[in-house]
């Protein structure tokens, strides 16, 4: 939001020769007045922008001297010299149209010397021989003929001249053009010059008048000579493929206008050009200058490429308005679009596309000017209903999704003028102005496009623009509800900018028609109804998503339309605020409100913020909206805060109090997006702290004045700038505060980046700006340190941040103390380049390029440079140091790693386990990424070490890259411990034969610390394993080397050198010819480097190390492709024919991978073809998807399938790839068709390859899947894939297509010829085949036909009376009735009656085959859906129409059913196992039936005493699971439904009641795991009331014994069962303390089990579910043990809960602290507790929920009186009592020695110092209001001796850490530091208990202000480097 600077004008100077120059100094007079002189001083100076002045002062100066009515030569010697500036300017250089402006206005007396002038100069230009001054000469022409009267009379003079020149350099640029064929670079430049030469040839016979007549000169004139021969150049341009389609489409541009110049007459132009386009030429009648010159074009063999721009040209450059061309031109515009409509069908590829798409918009635009004055026949020839309009409408159908978005755009274009051009033939076909509306073309087009569903993205773009020509309102007539649907769609992000630019087009037309018609005001009503009240709903019920899209898209444009619906929506939402709280996952009515706040001021819409806060909302709502529990209404509400449309704002007092409080709880988000908005609108408050100070500044001088006050601001500038000052300082103060030991990621990320951008807004003062902060000034030695300490971060994100941070901040603010401190500091960074954790290298790079910058390595690397002063001026000094300190760097690295590579080339297992390689390149790379290499000094020390480097990386890489290039890397996995795994591992080493001298590849390795394996006994059973190898680690213990620490070793090391090398050609400027002085790299050190990833990527198996040698093969290929040495331009290119050939002849002896999917080779083709030139033709992209899918398809004469292999996986990677965007859509078709007919290869590498690239194709083809698609279900699809799989795949991608709107009309897109092959396929002998059909079917059928085609398929479905049928057919028939009943039943018609009665007519023809789902059909599978079918149909007819008889029952169905149940074997009994095929899918089809069936009689009033067909006991008893369980499902959905209802009875039916003891006998016997877990569910739903009471009737038990047989459980089950029992339990424990004393009493004994049972569910280490169980339970038994005023539970089961809930509040899972937050409220809620906080009955979020849960229970602490008791319970909590010191630091240090890939606890949420700091500051207020001590001295004193053993035992332990142990000892470090802060926590309030202070000892005063709760600040331990 700040204020951009504005950019100086950067003008060149102007030179002149030196001849000119002695000329003007030999004419300038004395005093300097002449024009000489002025010209002398103009040159002599530097600066342009000075010149300009110098050049605008030559008019005046002539006006003075035409007064002696004499040019005199000095004059005509000065023109002469102003010419030759003239045409030595660049095209863009200011100067040059700033002279031409002067010299037009030259007196007229001097126009005919100066034209004399230039054209003598031109003349001179136009004799250049030079072909690449060529460009500079044709550059002068188009300059001259730009608005410059002297320059277009001067080539006028020249005429002939100019065109011959033209001529001939057209010629001589395409003659070099081609002989640099594969240079791209230059061929780009040639072409560009082709393009210029193309336009000004245009250009010059457009804008001289000599042309005018051209026709009547004779033929061997000279100009008509250059005339045929451009046109000659021009026809063969257009022709030319390889030329640059830009340079073709000019072309034909050019072609068209020459013709029309040069053609007579001119009435016979269109018939000519029409048969060029038609290919249709009599060369009978054309002249012969014209067959000489377009021959090529004369032909029927002429491009479709060359046509497109023919008629591109045809349209552009004839004349087409009025009419002026008359019929015939008529018939070319029709002719035209003729060609244009064939073209469209044979051209593919997406450029010509575009192209395509452009012209058919212009044709559209010439065909409107043409029908304003055309004929009838023209008219009836474009009307809606022709042919041609037809066409359009379908080109905009298949082309509106197109991927390429200004193709889309294109198509709205030509939808928009195709209802122009029906406006225009309706209009003057009508004596009166007919209304649009109800034309029947425009309705039926509205219809149609309304018909179809909301995701086809054209249909917006199409009622966008039907919008303005039919209005609004005849659309809401048609569709009334269609701005919900609108509303509705914009949860889905593709179509959101589509469905909000069609809404916005609406409302604003609607409310100006309204307005229009309207007489009063009631109109707003109307709109608000139609517009803001759907929006009002989706921002208060709608879904995540769906409102931020429509809070982001649509209400900005609602409010910018009309302002003043604010104050309607914020009216409606303040009084649905309190109602509508919302939760986590919705905003609520609060949510809504700060959402159109926020959006409303961010507009301009709230004049004064402060107002609002007064009028629209009020503080307590901001309050709560900053910590509400939704994280978008937190954000909402700061960016009310936080955005204004005025960057000079001033934020208020109040605003700036708000922010504090929202700092102190909101910096430990966990959700990515929501951290950086908060950190971007925290950036837009300072951008308005840092304007509105300047604004302020400004102010504080004019008071001083004695000027009025302005009414920025009420109070004095100076006190409006001391708070901004207090503010900043204490929100620095926050964030570094926030930057404790042990805080989380999200925390550290947050408070780094609002540090970095208060750094960035408030940057220091110069040149006498003021600034009103400066983070320097906060920042002290303990700040840095802790900044420095961020570089310990297992997340790389956070020592980024850290480092931006330092590395902002004054040189004098980074200090470091001394010279022990900084060898300390890097040798800490050196053996942390040796880690072998892999985060710890990067922790050293960053630490190594601190000290490089700040100009702090020790002085003993001084050594390392050969010059040690580099001359320099003084700004170039901080330069100069950093690349010296760079050097120093990266040699003692490089000293190093060669050390290290020698060892390693001994042994790689030493290696491993001691010095892993990897970091000490890593850190190379990063100092290298940090320094600028274009402007080194040191340049010949740069070139040893680049040298160096590469061998290095060579040599490194020979070590490790056997490994890598193994056929099975991954196989290196098992750890090699113990003999059996050792012998297991032999055979994998075998194969690999590195450089190793001891024999690491030929025997495995056995490596144990110390003795606890016994290597005697090993030795003796296994004589080959040599145990006398034992590894030393860095401390010099014997430790554990796995095999998986060499392979991370060594693909580690493959990366980091593959990086490295990319950098090195990226960053290093290249020697241009092996002597020059400023390159640093080598032509064959690049091809060298190009080898070895060439080597690496086409033979590397493991996937980590070729994916990122990829990422430098990239950089590599980019490099090259933009280089200007041409061997080097042309590498890639070999490089890729070289892989091409390689892959085609499939050689035996070929190293390519033909597994892991090729491994690197698709990699290394990608990287090749995407690094091309998009601007150019991509060739190499053409040529290799031509081969490839070639390679892919199946052939018969090829002995090996490698290259089929090879080609498909390739094909797949270059599909996947979206920077070749756009240009691998042509060969999408041609890749389906290859994956399809791979599937047919007998081969199984084939055809997995196949199934790999068809996903692909269909991601690209429809989109990223949003679910479980067909391919992605396991177990049974691969087996039809094997057996069917070209149907299948074919299926599929029908499946996914849908109807156009021109289906039905057009033959080309519609899809009724494919329906009846479809449902052929549902005959395949195999399941998954048919299913796929029943799928594909249901897009083809259009909705309103699905009725007809059910009954069609039902019809064709066997009688019983039949003897032959097969049920396959069947249940292919059945499965394609069944899915498309589905969709019609989902369809938009489900409500009306139409729907209705069709869905009854295909109930009556299902009974004419009910037999099927009788016992006459021996098939349990058709039976199944048969059933499903009929089970379907009640569900869509159960609802009867108003005073009719239900369709069910009218027809009879019901008795129907009750029949087929009443003979199923539900009543009979089954005689079949699980073994006959399909009896658990029958089983299921048919209780859904059955108690759909039992459901429908209980519905019908009166009629219960009717038997149902069977009861919910006889399925409950059923022996099969798969019944009881989807009997219960159903019984619980109702219990569920009843339980949400108030009475519970008002929702249950009848026969339901009084089944609690069903319930309880079934839970007693059940034995299946759901079941159980579903009966409890329902117990649990169920009054408790209703069934406890008969559990010792039913099942022998008392209450209390039941209560102790579901704790036991809930004890011993685990997931999901363990939850259930465990909310029955409580259940049952909360309808005991409810019920009389007696039973309250006698299952208190049992609640301390009870309390147990809760506790050890809430542990960190258990699944989500239990934990969520267990925060249920405690929300729902708040009342009675956490706040109940008389506690029911001892104190210590009281606080036990309560720790529950803490720890629950801490949990890491989102959704556990969500349910730990409803805990708090409830407690927050309740009548002795709900005026603890001021924040009772909000919703809240967990982190300010952890502070209020701790102030509630020491309120309730005073309240019961149990200080005393309870308070060293706290005080053990603060102090972590059970946390061993000692243990912990052993387990700190085990974790660090045996976790390769862990280096300490990732924390993303819990900080255990926040609890601490919330626990003592409430502590702290609680004992500051106590007036005694509440502890018994002896108990004081045992607290405070225990603190103190911990605190000298802590001392201790940070004595035996080494020095720089934050760095090399992070774990045990950082936990140290926490057990501090917490001992000393403790201490301080001790010491306050006892009535003294220590000195040390800090007491805070005690505030009730939660925006204080983070401002202790413990004391830390002084920690130096």
């Amino acid at each position: 939001m700040g204020v951009k600077k504005k950019k100086e004008m950067q003008v060149a100077a102007l030179t002149i020769c030196r001849q000119d120059l002695e000329t003007l100094r030999s004419l300038a007079d004395v005093e300097g007045k002449n024009l000489a002189s002025l010209l002398l001083h103009c040159v002599q100076l530097t600066d342009g922008v000075s010149q300009i002045h110098y050049v605008k002062q030559i008019v005046p100066l002539l006006e003075k001297a035409n007064k002696n009515g004499v040019c005199d030569p000095t004059i005509r010697s000065c023109l002469d010299i102003l010419a030759g500036i003239y045409l030595s300017l660049s095209l863009k250089n200011p100067l040059k149209k700033v002279l031409a402006s002067s010299l037009d206005d030259l007196p007229e007396f001097f126009l005919t010397e100066a034209a004399q002038s230039f054209t003598s100069r031109l003349q001179e230009d136009l004799d250049s021989t030079d072909l690449y001054s060529y460009r500079k000469v044709i550059d002068n022409l188009s300059s001259c003929m730009e608005n410059f009267n002297l320059g277009r009379t001067s080539v006028s003079n020249l005429l002939k001249n100019v065109l011959h020149f033209l001529q001939k350099s057209l010629i001589e640029i395409s003659e070099e053009n081609r002989k640099f064929a594969g240079n791209h670079i230059v061929q780009t430049q040639l072409m560009n010059d082709l393009l210029v030469g193309i336009r000004v040839s245009m250009m010059l016979v457009q804008k001289l008048q000599d042309f005018q007549g051209i026709h009547l000169k004779i033929s061997s004139s000279p100009i008509w000579q250059s005339m045929c021969g451009l046109l000659s150049i021009f026809t063969k341009f257009v022709s030319d493929d390889d030329l640059l389609q830009a340079v073709q489409s000019t072309s034909g541009l050019a072609v068209i206008l020459f013709i029309k110049i040069m053609f007579h007459p001119p009435e016979k132009i269109p018939d000519l050009i029409g048969s060029l386009l038609l290919q249709s030429v009599d060369r009978t009648s054309i002249p012969e200058w014209f067959l000489t010159c377009c021959e090529s074009l004369c032909g029927a063999d002429v491009s479709p490429p060359a046509l497109l721009f023919l008629c591109q040209g045809t349209l552009t450059m004839l004349d087409w308005q009025n009419g002026r061309m008359g019929p015939s031109g008529e018939a070319l515009l029709l002719d035209t679009v003729h060609v244009l409509f064939t073209l469209s069908s044979q051209i593919k590829e997406s450029t010509l596309e575009m192209f395509l798409s452009k012209i058919l918009a212009s044709w559209t635009n010439s065909a409107i000017h043409v029908l304003e004055s055309s004929s009838p026949s023209l008219k009836n020839s474009l009307n809606g209903n022709s042919s041609i309009v037809g066409r359009l409408l379908e080109y905009v159908y298949t082309h509106w999704e197109h991927p390429l978005d200004a193709l889309r755009h294109q198509t709205k274009i030509i939808f928009r003028n195709i209802l122009q051009m029906h406006q225009l033939t309706v209009e003057e076909s009508d004596s009166e102005k007919s209304d649009l509306a109800t034309d029947r073309f425009i309705f039926e087009l509205t219809q149609s496009l309304l018909r179809l569903e909301w995701h086809v993205k054209g249909k917006y773009l199409c009622l966008g623009c039907l919008v303005d020509y039919i209005g609004t309102e005849h659309i809401l007539a048609l569709a009334k509800t269609i701005p919900s649907q609108m509303l509705e769609v914009m949860g889905d992000q593709s179509l959101v900018p589509y469905a909000s630019d069609l809404l916005e087009t609406m409302f604003k037309n609607h409310k100006s028609r309204l307005k229009s018609q309207a007489v009063d005001s009631t109109w707003i009503d109307k709109w608000h109804e139609t517009w803001v009240s759907p929006l009002l709903f989706i921002l208060c019920e709608g879904n995540l998503d769906q409102k931020s899209y429509v809070i982001d898209y649509y209400l900005p444009k609602l409010l910018n339309c009309n302002p003043e619906s604010l104050s309607y929506m914020v009216k409606i939402l303040q009084t649905s605020a309190d109602t509508k709280t919302g939760s986590f996952n919705t905003r609520g009515a609060l949510g809504a409100l700060m959402a159109c706040l926020r959006t409303a001021r961010a507009h301009g819409h709230l004049h004064s913020a402060t107002d609002a806060w007064g009028t629209l909302v009020s503080s307590a709502r901001i309050k709560q909206g900053l910590v509400h529990q939704h994280c978008q209404v937190r954000i909402d509400t700061l960016g009310l805060l936080c955005e204004s449309n005025r960057s000079t704002e001033i934020v208020s007092t109040e605003e700036m109090r708000w922010i504090q409080f929202f700092i102190t709880y909101n910096l430990n988000s966990q959700s990515p997006a929501v951290r950086q908005q908060i950190c971007s609108l925290l950036r837009k408050l300072f951008c308005r702290i840092q304007e509105s100070s300047q604004t302020l500044y400004k102010l504080e001088q004019s008071k001083g004045k004695h000027e009025p006050e302005n009414d920025l601001t009420t109070q004095h500038p100076s006190v409006s700038l001391q708070q901004y000052k207090n503010f900043m300082s204490s929100i620095c103060s926050s964030l570094f505060e926030a930057l404790f030991p042990g805080s989380s990621y999200p925390t550290r990320f947050s408070a780094l980046t609002i540090l970095g951008s208060i750094a960035e807004v408030f940057p220091v003062p110069e040149g006498g700006v003021q600034t009103v902060y400066q983070l320097s000034h906060d920042i002290d030695f303990g700040r840095f340190q802790t900044l420095v300490e961020c570089f310990t971060s297992t997340f790389e994100e956070v020592k980024i941040l850290a480092f931006d941070l330092l590395m902002k901040l004054p040189k004098t603010v980074v200090q470091f103390q001394d010279s022990e401190k900084l060898q300390g500091l890097f040798q800490a960074a050196l053996e942390l380049s040796t880690s072998t954790k892999p985060y710890d290298c990067v922790t050293a790079s960053y630490m190594l390029n601190l000290l490089i910058w700040q100009n702090a390595l020790p002085s003993s690397l001084s050594a390392y440079v050969k010059t040690q002063q580099v001359a320099c001026e003084d700004g170039d000094k901080s330069a100069a140091w950093v690349e010296r300190n760079t050097l120093m760097v990266i040699k003692c690295l490089l000293e190093n790693l060669e050390e290290e590579v020698s060892q390693a080339e001994n042994s790689l297992l030493q290696a491993a386990a001691s010095f892993p390689m990897y970091g000490r390149v890593h850190c190379i790379t990063a100092a290298l990424q940090k320094l600028s290499l274009n402007s080194l000094q040191l340049v010949s020390e740069w070139r040893a070490v680049v040298e160096k480097l590469l061998l290095m990386s060579y040599r490194l890489s020979a070590v490790v890259s056997p490994v890598i290039q193994s056929s099975s890397p991954e196989g290196l996995i098992p750890m090699d411990t113990d003999s059996e795994s050792a012998s297991r591992l032999q055979t994998i080493l075998s194969e690999i034969q590195p450089r190793d001298s001891n024999d690491y590849f030929n025997q495995a390795k056995i490596l144990k610390e110390h003795d606890s394996f016994d290597l005697e006994d090993l030795n003796a059973s296994m004589p080959n394993i040599d145990t006398a190898a034992e590894i030393k680690g860095k401390e010099g213990k014997t430790c554990d080397v796995t095999a998986q620490m060499v392979l991370v070793c060594c693909w580690r090391s493959m990366k980091e050198v593959a990086l490295l090398l990319g950098t090195l050609c990226q960053l290093l400027p290249l020697q241009s010819v092996p002597a020059s002085p400023d390159g640093l790299l080598t032509v064959e050190q690049v091809k060298e480097i190009g080898d070895y990833f060439k080597q690496h990527l086409l033979q590397s198996r493991h996937r980590g190390a070729f994916e990122l040698a990829y990422t430098g093969f990239v950089k590599l290929t980019e490099i090259l492709n933009r280089c200007h040495n041409v061997s080097l331009q042309k590498l890639p290119e070999q490089w890729l024919w070289n892989v091409l050939e390689e892959i085609k002849c499939s050689n035996p002896s070929s190293k390519l991978c033909t597994t892991r999917r090729s491994a690197g080779i698709p990699f290394y083709i990608q990287a090749l073809l995407a690094s091309e030139p998009k601007k150019g033709k991509m060739d190499l992209l053409k040529i290799t998807m031509k081969e490839l899918i070639s390679l892919a398809g199946p052939t018969d004469d090829s002995p090996s399938t490698v290259p089929q292999v090879h080609a498909l996986n390739i094909l797949r990677a270059l599909y996947r790839d979206t920077r070749l965007g756009g240009n691998v859509i042509p060969y999408i078709a041609d890749g389906a068709k290859a994956a399809i007919l791979g599937f047919t290869s007998p081969v199984w590498a084939v055809r997995n390859s196949s199934t790999l690239l068809f996903s692909t194709l269909i991601t690209r083809i429809f989109g990223v899947k949003r679910g479980k698609d067909e391919l992605s279900k396991k177990n049974s699809d691969m087996g039809e894939l094997n057996r069917h799989p070209s149907m299948f795949l074919l299926l599929l991608v029908l499946g996914r297509l849908y109807p156009s709107p021109m289906d039905g009309t057009s033959s080309a897109l519609s899809m009724a010829p494919f329906i009846p092959f479809i449902m052929r396929c549902g005959h395949s002998p195999f399941y998954r085949s048919r299913e796929m059909a029943a799928r594909a079917l249901v897009p083809f059928v259009m909705t309103d036909e699905i009725p007809d085609t059910i009954r069609t398929l039902l019809a064709r479905l066997p009688d019983c009376t039949d003897q032959c049928f097969r049920q396959n057919h069947i249940h292919g028939t059945l499965l394609q009735v069944f899915h498309l009943l589905q969709a019609f039943s989902d369809s938009k018609y489900r409500m009306n009656a139409y729907f209705q009665q069709e869905l009854a007519d295909v109930a009556v023809c299902t009974k004419a085959k009910l037999w099927l789902a009788k016992r006459q059909n021996p098939c349990l599978v058709t039976r199944a859906v048969y059933i499903d079918i009929l089970f379907l149909l009640t569900r869509c007819l159960d609802k009867p129409a108003k005073g009719a008889q239900p369709v069910l029952e009218h027809l009879g169905f019901w008795e129907e059913v009750r029949r087929i149940i009443s003979g199923s074997e539900l009543i009979t009994g089954f005689p079949y196992t699980f073994t006959v095929p399909g009896l658990p899918q029958y089983l299921q089809s048919l209780t859904k039936l059955a108690i759909a069936a039992v459901w429908a009689v209980a519905a019908q009033a009166g009629e219960q005493t009717r038997d149902v067909p069977i009861s919910f006991s006889q399925l409950l008893e059923s022996s099969f699971p798969e019944v009881r369980l989807l009997t219960l499902e159903a019984l619980l959905e109702r219990f569920s439904a009843a339980a949400a209802s108030e009475p519970r009875e008002r929702g249950l039916p009848l026969l339901l009641w009084n089944m609690g003891g069903t319930f309880l006998m079934l839970a007693m016997k059940e034995n299946h795991p759901e079941c159980f877990c579903e009966i409890l569910k329902i117990l649990h739903c169920m009054d408790t009331s209703e069934w406890l009471p008969q559990t010792e009737r039913c099942i022998h038990l008392t209450p209390k014994e039941f209560l102790l047989w579901i704790m036991d459980i809930a004890s011993n089950e685990r997931s999901e069962t363990q939850s259930v029992a465990l909310r029955l339990a409580s259940r049952v424990v909360a309808h005991c303390m409810q019920a009389h004393e007696e039973t309250r009493d006698s299952v208190v004994p049992e609640l301390k089990q009870w309390v147990q049972l809760v506790v050890s569910s809430c542990g960190d280490h258990l699944p989500t579910e239990s934990r969520l169980a267990a925060a249920e339970v405690l929300t729902s038994t708040t009342p009675f043990f956490l706040t109940n005023p008389h506690p029911i539970l001892g104190l210590q089961d009281t606080l036990a809960l309560w720790r529950c809930v803490f720890t629950l509040l801490q949990s890491e899972e989102q959704a556990v602290r969500d349910a730990a937050t409803e805990t708090v409220t409830t407690a927050m809620s309740q009548e002795n507790t709900c005026q603890s906080t001021e924040f009772a009955f909000c919703q809240l979020d967990a982190s300010i929920t952890l502070d209020l849960a701790l102030a509630v229970l020491c309120d309730l602490l005073q309240q019961w009186d149990q200080l005393a008791t309870g308070l060293p319970v706290l005080l053990g909590w603060l102090l972590g009592e059970g946390d061993d010191l000692v243990v912990c630091a052993e387990s700190a240090h085990q974790v660090e020695d045996d976790y390769l890939f862990e280096k300490a606890e990732v924390n993303f949420w819990a900080e255990t110092l926040i609890f601490v700091r919330y626990l003592y500051k409430h502590l702290f207020l609680l004992l500051s209001k106590s007036s005694w001590c509440p502890l018994s001295p002896e108990t004081l004193r045992h607290l405070q001796r225990t603190a103190s053993e911990r605190c000298h035992l802590l001392s201790q332990l940070f004595r035996e850490l080494p020095p720089t142990a934050e760095f090399l000892k992070t774990v045990e470090f950082t936990r140290l530091r926490v057990q501090e802060e917490r001992t000393l926590a403790g201490l301080r309030l001790l010491a306050f208990l006892e009535g003294r202070e220590g000195d040390d000892t800090l007491v805070l005063r005690a505030s009730d202000s939660p925006a204080e709760a983070n401002q202790l600040t413990l004391p830390r331990t002084e920690t130096a480097y």
